[in-house]
């Protein structure tokens, strides 16, 4: 591809913010400008709110995408690369260290690069870097994969898709990311990283990223047509979420559950162990259906047997050791902050409704997720019945005026209904 002179990208976003469709060498040069941090932190800043108000055509996306992979280095790994992603903004649905293990213990090649809290109290990588590193070279990367079958890295550092990590700094103080762009964003890091059965969870709900299925629908077509533009198998599951999957929030509490679950304890948070064995048997069931002989497998038995056998917790702590972590942890190690305070039910009655966006910024005022002990475990959930005075959560953080801030601004935010 040719380079343009920079006056050819700025053309382009004025070209973008009156809502006119831009051509390949167009985009290409602002991907271009901004993955070399030529293009100031304005200018950027433009073309993110050019896409975020007037969105991208179908032959855009496609460009976008092919732009943000051209201009960024790629990982290569053989035979059939399992990945996974979330739309997210879920807190405390921490899927992914679960599926991980359990798609490697398969077997499977799983190079999983995650990004750090955009919108939520903490991303994959920030409660994965609880247990291990997770910054590393491409080179450090291939060797980790190659030795364990998988990794739950930070993208970020990797320069795989280099635009769009930037183009995520400029939208994290606003909190905002288009349909368009996490599309995108999502498909360049996959193909970047190699990937070729992809399975996309896309949860549904009043408070969630994605308020309705007609959405979560067309979400979809857009990956499918851009997943058939860079010949990759992809599923989806798009499912209602009125509540958390797990019980923590906040990198430690989140960490805390799934190991849990890879450890079978009774206290674990089933409807977490579900939805990461509903997805991973999916993923499964789509990587045997490329292979001879194997099409007829049940992906979820599978995952299940993996799980319930400890093989993903045994694959787990061969990926943390890779990876220059901790491989003894347990859950009962993962302590949250000393700070702490009981949000009580004023009354008796049911858990009506639980408010993700609420228990988000809560989080954050806590001190989430750069605080990694700080964060809310929820005790009760909904449709549980309670009596006054009754503890419905806890809110944990490292130091007592966020605490205290935490504690004054749930008078505005209540995060729980009951009824």
């Amino acid at each position: 591809m040719k380079k343009h002179d920079q006056q050819f990208a700025i053309d382009a976003i004025k070209k973008k913010l009156v809502g006119k469709r831009l051509k390949y060498d167009e985009i290409f040069s602002i991907m271009d400008e901004i993955a070399r941090e030529k293009l100031s932190p304005v200018l950027t800043t433009y073309f993110a709110a050019a896409g975020f108000v007037t969105g991208f055509s179908d032959e855009e996306l496609y460009f976008l995408t092919k732009a943000m992979i051209e201009t960024g280095p790629k990982l290569k790994f053989k035979g059939i690369v399992a990945d996974k992603h979330s739309a997210g903004g879920v807190a405390g649905t921490r899927t992914t260290m679960i599926i991980v293990p359990i798609i490697a213990a398969a077997g499977f090649t799983i190079p999983k690069t995650s990004s750090r809290a955009i919108t939520s109290p903490s991303g994959t990588a920030d409660t994965m870097e609880v247990v291990s590193p997770v910054t590393f070279t491409i080179p450090q990367i291939q060797h980790i994969v190659e030795k364990t079958g998988g990794c739950i890295v930070w993208g970020g550092h990797m320069g795989l898709a280099p635009a769009d990590d930037i183009l995520i700094q400029v939208e994290r103080p606003l909190a905002f990311e288009s349909y368009d762009k996490i599309i995108v964003s999502v498909m360049a890091k996959k193909v970047a990283s190699g990937a070729n059965h992809i399975i996309i969870d896309l949860p549904v709900g009043p408070t969630m990223k994605i308020q309705h299925f007609k959405d979560a629908e067309m979400i979809a077509k857009k990956f499918e047509m851009l997943a058939k533009q860079f010949k990759v198998k992809m599923i989806f599951d798009i499912n209602e979420a009125r509540q958390n999957a797990g019980r923590g929030i906040g990198p430690v509490l989140e960490a805390r559950d799934v190991f849990q679950v890879l450890e079978q304890l009774p206290e674990r948070p089933l409807a977490l162990e579900s939805k990461a064995l509903r997805l991973a048997g999916k993923l499964l069931t789509l990587c045997y259906s490329d292979m001879k002989g194997k099409n007829n497998i049940d992906g979820e038995e599978v995952a299940k047997e993996i799980l319930t056998s400890g093989k993903a917790l045994t694959k787990m702590r061969e990926i943390i050791k890779a990876q220059g972590g901790h491989p003894d942890v347990t859950s009962s190690k993962l302590l949250p902050a000393k700070e702490k305070y009981e949000i009580k039910a004023a009354k008796k009655g049911m858990i009506s409704s639980m408010n993700n966006r609420e228990i988000s910024v809560i989080c954050k005022v806590l001190g989430c997720p750069i605080d990694k002990r700080a964060g809310m475990f929820l005790n009760r959930k909904l449709e549980e019945k309670v009596d006054k005075g009754d503890i419905l959560a806890t809110l944990y953080s490292s130091d007592k005026y966020q605490l205290k801030e935490a504690i004054e601004t749930l008078k505005v935010m209540p995060v729980y209904s009951v009824e």
